[in-house]
C-alpha cells in the first residue's frame, strides 16, 4: 500500500513537473507596431504638399505581430520651426512666422478587432482659410498590449 501511495505521489510530481515546464502560448507581446509609409499608395509622405480649401485622403498602413489597437493622427503647425520628425530627409521650409489661424487636426481612428495589418484611410478637409505654411503630421499607432510608435512628417499647407 505504501509503494502505490509512493508512486501516485511520484505521477502527480511528474505530471506537474512536466505542466510546470510546457511553454506559454499566452505570452506578452514585446513588440512595437509598426507604420508602413514606403508602400506605393500610402499618403501623406515626407515633404507632402497639401492644398488649403481641399480634402485628401489619409492612407496609413500599419501592422502588429499580435493585434492592432488604434490609429491617431495630430497635424498642427510648425511655424515657430520645432521639430519631431522621424525622418531623414529634410523639407524645404518658409521663414519663422506668428500663426493668425493655424490648421489644427488631433484625431483617433480604431481599428476593428482582431487585425494584425490594416490600412487607414481617412478623409481630411483642409479649411480654405487655414494658414499656410510649414505643418507636421504625426502617426501613431497603438497596439493591443499598448506598444506605440510614432512617425513625424513635416509636411506643407499651400
Amino acid at each position: 500500500m505504501k509503494q502505490k501511495v509512493k508512486m501516485i505521489i511520484t505521477a502527480i510530481g511528474v505530471i506537474i513537473f512536466i505542466a510546470g515546464c510546457s511553454k506559454n502560448k499566452d505570452a506578452t507581446d514585446k513588440e512595437y507596431p509598426t507604420i508602413d509609409l514606403t508602400t506605393a499608395a500610402a499618403f501623406p509622405r515626407q515633404c507632402s504638399e497639401l492644398a488649403r480649401g481641399q480634402v485628401f485622403t489619409a492612407k496609413i498602413p500599419v501592422a502588429d505581430n499580435v493585434e492592432l489597437g488604434s490609429v491617431s493622427i495630430d497635424i498642427h503647425h510648425n511655424f515657430d520651426h520645432h521639430s519631431h520628425s522621424t525622418e531623414v530627409e529634410e523639407c524645404d521650409m518658409d521663414a519663422v512666422k506668428t500663426p493668425s489661424n493655424p490648421f489644427l487636426l488631433v484625431k483617433s481612428i480604431s481599428i476593428p478587432a482582431g487585425n494584425q495589418s490594416y490600412t487607414v484611410s481617412e478623409a481630411i478637409d483642409i479649411p480654405g482659410d487655414a494658414d499656410p505654411g510649414d505643418y507636421h503630421f504625426m502617426i501613431r499607432v497603438t497596439d493591443k498590449e499598448g506598444w506605440q510608435t510614432i512617425k513625424g512628417l513635416s509636411i506643407k499647407i499651400k
